[in-house]
């Protein structure tokens, strides 16, 4: 499972934070899942953010891996509530748009896009990590763009 931290000011976004937290896959699934909730846990008490975004499953997936990505996503939800955090939901094309203004675009792609949006050497070497930085700037767009849609 990626993770990122993504701050803004006005368009300016700045990485706070990426990783990828990678239980053993040999491990029972109960094993999994807290392992999962136990990193998620630690990078909100450590980061703080003030919002949740996660990506909303893509369909097309065998359903053993349907199952697996709904189950983490269970889980981020559940570390989310329990710390007071708003949670938002994005469509994998919404955030390709967002971040490449292209919905059909590569995972290539959406790191590359990442890594200049952030202003990063190189892009992030895990697309689970690129992707968990994408998710960030794609909530972040589209807060923005709600704020100013109030204020009309």
């Amino acid at each position: 499972m990626g993770v990122g931290v993504v701050t803004s000011e006005g368009s300016d976004f700045r990485l706070t934070y990426t990783g990828v937290l990678s239980p053993r896959r040999k491990d029972p699934l109960a094993e999994r899942l807290k392992f999962l909730f136990d990193g998620l846990t630690r990078v909100i008490r450590e980061w703080q953010p003030s919002e949740v975004a996660i990506e909303e499953p893509f369909a097309g997936q065998n359903w053993k891996a349907a199952m697996a990505i709904g189950q983490a996503q269970a889980v981020a939800m559940l570390v989310a509530s329990q710390s007071g955090l708003v949670i938002s939901n994005y469509a994998p094309r919404q955030i390709k748009q967002s971040v490449t203004d292209y919905g059909g675009a590569s995972k290539e792609q959406v790191q590359d896009m990442v890594a200049v949006l952030l202003a990063m050497e190189a892009p992030p070497e895990s697309s689970d990590a690129a992707d968990a930085l994408a998710i960030a700037i794609c909530h972040i767009n589209a807060s923005q763009a709600g704020r100013l849609e109030m204020r009309e």
